[in-house]
């Protein structure tokens, strides 16, 4: 998470509990107390990097004066484990229902159409959130999208099929006088919510048979059942190579290939 996220993350999550407060005067079960907010949302990853992050402030605080304690470090034992999500994906027999659901959606527009590019593209739900017009190339039919926003911080860029320009160039008019391509309903500085796609998702009748995450594992599933190389899967999904050497070589875009195989994708999903 880059600087500018943090600092609406500690905006949003840390101010309004300690945000007013010498930092001197901050113990260990307050400091506790905001990072459980984290975890009772399910956020437990990013209440990790939180009290990391925690730590470093107050060990600038100790070295310039202003504190003399850092709690960071021994709230690691106190606080919940990470846990290993199984995120919910249609079957292929789903697919079809879903989007036709999806289709008939009548409330958000920016949200119904972030779920279906999210779907088309098989981003990370927090690659597409914070995606900005900037990031695409409509010439190129390209996304491209910086490594302060990659979980791996490499730049990745997906090839964009016929059916993703059409739905961005029907959202531009709508919110492309702003920064981000999905901005939020009541505040246009920052993009939509972490759950607003899972909240269409419940809204249309798939809670627990489909996720924003999940779409990665449906388009995964669906390339490799119908034979197309996994290294162009792998790819576009942006995963990274175990093998240093081999992830050196395989750093190369494929884009040409991966053009074509998204485009099968979306043309596949269509005549679900």
């Amino acid at each position: 998470m880059n600087r500018r996220l943090w600092a609406y993350a500690y905006k949003k999550d840390f101010y309004p509990f300690i945000g007013n407060m010498p930092i001197a005067e901050i113990k260990p079960l307050m400091l506790l107390g905001v990072l459980r907010k984290f975890e009772e949302r399910g956020a437990m990853e990013l209440a990790r990097k939180a009290r990391r992050r925690s730590g470093e402030v107050f060990r600038y605080a100790i070295v310039t004066g202003r504190a003399e304690y850092n709690p960071a470090p021994d709230l690691s034992i106190a606080m919940g484990a990470p846990k290993s999500k199984h995120y919910p994906f249609l079957r292929e027999s789903d697919v079809g229902p879903f989007n036709r659901a999806l289709a008939a959606y009548g409330g958000s527009i920016v949200v119904k159409l972030a779920t279906q590019v999210l779907q088309l593209t098989a981003l990370r739900t927090f690659e597409l959130r914070w995606s900005q017009w900037s990031f695409i190339d409509f010439e190129n039919k390209t996304w491209a999208i910086p490594p302060e926003l990659m979980k791996a911080r490499r730049p990745h860029i997906v090839p964009m099929s016929r059916q993703v320009i059409a739905l961005l160039e029907y959202l531009k008019p709508i919110t492309g006088n702003g920064q981000y391509i999905f901005p939020g309903r009541n505040t246009k500085t920052i993009p939509i919510s972490e759950n607003s796609i899972l909240g269409i998702i419940r809204r249309i009748g798939f809670h627990g048979m489909a996720s924003g995450h999940g779409f990665r594992h449906q388009m995964s599933t669906i390339l490799n059942d119908h034979g197309f190389e996994p290294d162009l899967i792998e790819r576009q999904l942006a995963h990274v190579d175990r093998n240093k050497v081999r992830g050196i070589y395989n750093h190369a875009q494929y884009l040409d290939k991966r053009r074509e195989m998204m485009q099968w994708y979306a043309d596949y999903l269509d005549g679900l």
